[in-house]
C-alpha cells in the first residue's frame, strides 16, 4: 500500500503505532487523521487516483465513517482499498459490540475476514486483489483477539509501493447527484454479482477435516473451533461478503446436521438458513437461534461446550487448581497524578447542590462515573456529550455540563460547540486537554502537532479555535490548582450563554514515556495532619490512603503533582521536588 490513514481506536490503535513508526522507511505516506470520516475519504481520494490505500478504525469509528463509505461503494476506486474495522466482542474498550458485518451487505461491498495474525498478514495481499479486479473498497474485519493475537508470519519480499497517483475525471461515476446515482446503483449491483463469482472460486473459503456433522465458521470462532471440536467437516469462510452460496449448499446437503459457530450476531447463521430455503434443503441448522450459542460477548472454549449434544467437544482440565479466595475487584480508574482528578474535584466544588447533568463522552475521562466524582449523567459516543448538552439545556430546566478531551474536540466537539452557539444553548463546555490522545495509546492529534513519519506540523491552540468560533467566555485553567480552578468554574456557571473552559495539563503518562517529567513528591507531615481526609474525598487519587487515622501518600505512585496539597486545609502535604 502507499496510502494509511486513521483515527485511533482500541482494538485498532497498534496498527496505526506501528505505522507511525515504519512508514517513512517503508515509503510509504500516513497520518493520524482528525476523526474516521476523514480517515476514510482521504484514502478514498488515494485510491481514485489509483494508489492502494487502507483506511482502519475500531468498530464505532466505522458508523463515522458510514456516510462516505456507503456512496464510495457506487463511485468505487482505481487503486485497490481496504477499510479494516476492527470488531470488540465483549466490549473490552468500547461503549458497545456491534457486529459490522453488515455494513458489508448494507453498502454490497466485498469483505474478509481472518482468523490469526499470519492470516491477517496474508489476506491483505488477497483482499487488495478483490479490490482491484472489483473496483471497490473492501471490508476488512477483525475482531479483539485476532488484533492482540500473536503468531508466526511468514515475509515475502517487499514491493516499492505507489504513492503517487492521477485522478482520471469521470462525472458520472465520480459526482453522485442523484441522476448518476442511479446509474452507478445498477453498476454496483453488477460488481455484486462478480464478487459473488469470486466468492465461490475464493481460496479463502475451504473445508477441513470430514465428517457426517458439519461446522460453518468464520473469523477467530474458527481457531477455537479447529482446537476444541473433532469429528466434523469444517467450512471456513475467509471471504464473508458474498457468502459463497452454492459452496454453502453443497456443503450442508451432505450433511446430518450443520452447526454455525460465530461470535456476535447470528450474520453467517440467518445467511444459512435462507441459503437452505432457497435451495429446498432440509438438514437441521443449529447455533444461535437454536439457543445452543450465545449472541452476546466473545467466544472462549467454554463457549463451546454448549455443543456438546451435536458435536464432539474436547474436554480439557485446568492445569490450575481452582482457588477458592475471593479477591477483590480492581475496577480501572484514573492514574495517580492524572490532571482530570484536579478537573473533576474543582467543578463538583463549584457546582454544589445545583441540579446539574454531567455529560460525558469517551475517553480517559469516562472514568469520572466513578465515586467520589460521579461526574457521568450521560453517554454515547464521541463528541455526543456536547451535543446532547445541547438538548438538556432545552429540554430541561438543569444546567449540563460537558465534558470532552482535546482529541475528542477535533475528532467531533466543535460541531455540537457552534451549534450551542448558533441556538444560544446555555451549557458548559469543559474540554479536558492533557496534550495527546491518552487512552488509545498516546497517539498525537491536532492539539499536539506532529514531527513524525515525515510530518512535522504545529500545533492547533484550542483557545484560540473556539474564540475563533464565536465563544465569548473562555477561561483555561490548570487543573492542579484545585482551588483557582474551581473559582473559575464558578463564574462559568453564572455566566448566561455558552461557557468554555479548557483545563490544560499534560498527561503524567505521556511526560513519563518522553522523560521530562520532573522528579517530585508529596509528603504528608503527620504533625500537622488532623486525619480529615479531605484531600483523599476531594482527589481520590491512588497514591493517597489512610494509616493510623493520618493520611499517607504512596511514594512507588506519588508522581509530586501537588493536587492533594492544593486541597488540604491545614497545608499539611508538602511538594518536594
Amino acid at each position: 500500500m502507499g496510502f494509511a490513514s486513521t483515527y485511533p481506536g482500541t482494538p485498532s490503535s497498534e496498527i496505526g503505532n506501528i505505522l507511525e513508526v515504519i512508514s517513512s522507511d517503508a515509503g510509504m505516506y500516513f497520518e493520524f487523521s482528525n476523526n474516521e470520516k476523514v480517515a476514510l475519504e482521504v484514502s478514498a481520494a488515494a485510491a481514485v487516483s489509483g494508489v492502494r490505500s487502507f483506511a482502519f478504525m475500531k468498530h464505532v469509528g466505522l458508523n463515522v465513517a458510514a456516510d462516505p463509505l456507503m456512496t464510495l461503494a457506487y463511485s468505487g476506486v482505481n487503486g485497490g482499498m481496504l477499510v479494516l474495522t476492527a470488531d470488540d466482542p465483549s466490549a473490552h474498550s468500547s461503549q458497545n459490540e456491534q457486529d459490522n458485518r453488515y455494513y458489508a451487505s448494507l453498502g454490497l461491498l466485498p469483505m474478509v475476514e481472518p482468523s490469526t495474525p499470519a492470516e491477517a498478514k496474508d489476506m491483505v495481499a488477497e483482499a487488495y486483489a478483490i479490490s482491484e479486479e472489483l473496483q471497490l473498497p473492501v471490508l476488512f474485519r477483525t475482531t479483539t483477539r485476532v488484533n492482540h493475537a500473536r503468531g508466526v508470519v511468514d515475509f515475502k519480499d517487499r514491493q516499492t509501493p505507489v504513492t503517487k497517483g492521477h485522478f482520471e475525471k469521470d462525472v458520472v461515476r465520480f459526482v453522485n447527484i442523484p441522476a448518476y446515482a442511479r446509474v452507478n446503483r445498477n453498476v454496483l449491483l453488477e460488481k455484486n454479482k462478480r464478487a459473488l463469482d469470486l466468492s465461490e472460486e475464493s481460496p479463502l473459503n475451504y473445508t477441513v477435516g470430514e465428517g457426517e456433522v458439519g461446522v460453518i465458521t468464520s473469523g477467530v470462532s474458527f481457531t477455537y473451533v479447529s482446537e476444541y471440536i473433532s469429528g466434523a467437516e469444517i467450512l471456513k469462510l475467509g471471504f464473508t461478503s458474498p457468502l459463497p452460496e452454492k459452496k454453502i449448499a453443497e456443503f450442508v446437503k451432505s450433511k446430518k446436521h450443520v452447526v454455525v459457530v460465530e461470535e456476535l450476531d447470528p450474520y453467517l447463521e440467518d445467511s444459512v438458513l435462507r441459503i437452505c430455503a432457497q435451495y429446498g434443503i432440509s438438514v437441521p441448522v443449529y447455533g444461535k437461534r437454536s439457543g445452543h450459542l450465545p449472541r452476546a460477548g466473545e467466544y472462549s472454549p467454554d463457549t463451546l461446550t454448549g455443543l456438546s449434544g451435536l458435536l464432539d467437544v474436547k474436554t480439557f482440565q485446568d492445569p490450575n487448581p481452582r482457588c477458592d479466595i475471593r479477591l477483590p475487584s480492581r475496577p480501572p480508574t484514573l492514574c495517580a497524578g492524572c490532571p482530570h482528578r484536579g478537573m473533576f474535584a474543582a467543578v463538583k466544588k463549584a457546582v454544589g447542590k445545583r441540579d446539574v447533568v454531567y455529560c460525558s463522552d469517551i475517553g480517559c475521562y469516562t472514568l469520572g462515573v466513578q465515586p467520589p466524582f460521579n461526574a457521568a449523567d450521560f453517554i454515547i459516543c464521541m463528541g455526543g456529550g456536547a451535543g446532547a448538552a445541547g438538548g438538556f439545556s432545552k429540554a430541561t430546566d438543569q444546567l449540563p455540563i460537558a465534558f470532552m478531551g482535546d482529541s475528542t474536540f477535533f475528532h467531533s466537539g466543535v460541531s455540537p460547540l457552534i451549534n450551542a452557539l448558533f441556538n444560544n444553548h446555555r451549557i458548559i463546555m469543559v474540554i479536558l486537554d492533557n496534550r495527546t490522545t491518552a487512552m488509545t495509546g498516546h497517539q498525537p492529534n491536532p492539539g499536539t502537532g506532529r514531527d513524525h513519519g515525515g510530518i512535522t506540523t504545529d500545533a492547533l491552540d484550542i483557545e484560540s479555535l473556539v474564540r475563533g468560533v464565536g465563544a465569548k467566555f473562555v477561561r483555561t485553567l490548570n487543573p492542579y490548582d484545585v482551588k483557582g480552578s474551581t473559582e473559575a468554574f464558578k463564574e462559568a456557571i453564572e455566566y448566561d450563554g455558552v461557557a468554555v473552559v479548557i483545563s490544560k495539563c499534560p498527561c503524567p503518562l505521556e511526560l513519563k514515556k518522553r522523560k521530562v517529567l520532573v522528579p517530585a513528591m508529596c509528603e504528608v507531615d503527620p504533625e500537622k495532619c488532623i486525619g480529615c481526609g479531605i484531600c483523599l474525598k476531594t482527589i481520590a487519587c491512588p497514591a493517597l490512603s489512610k494509616r493510623d487515622d493520618l493520611c499517607v501518600i504512596d511514594p512507588t505512585q506519588c508522581i509530586g503533582c501537588g493536587m492533594c496539597a492544593n486541597v488540604c486545609p491545614k497545608k499539611a502535604i508538602e511538594v518536594k521536588k
